[in-house]
């Protein structure tokens, strides 16, 4: 259980990363890109939440 509370963030971003490319390849181009800007969002999320959380401690 420490290895999901640790890395969901990074498994939640390859799930979405996943899915921006099913999109892509089954011809909707315009909500695979939508898509692909949310792994980075969500990286970046979770890099702003952590350093909130070190600080704080």
């Amino acid at each position: 259980m420490k290895f999901l509370e640790k890395y969901y963030p990074i498994l939640l971003a390859f799930l979405s990363f996943l899915y921006s490319i099913y999109l892509w390849f089954t011809g909707n181009l315009m909500e695979g890109i939508y898509v692909g800007l949310w792994p980075v969002t969500i990286l970046a999320f979770a890099i702003a939440l952590r350093q909130r959380r070190n600080d704080s401690k």
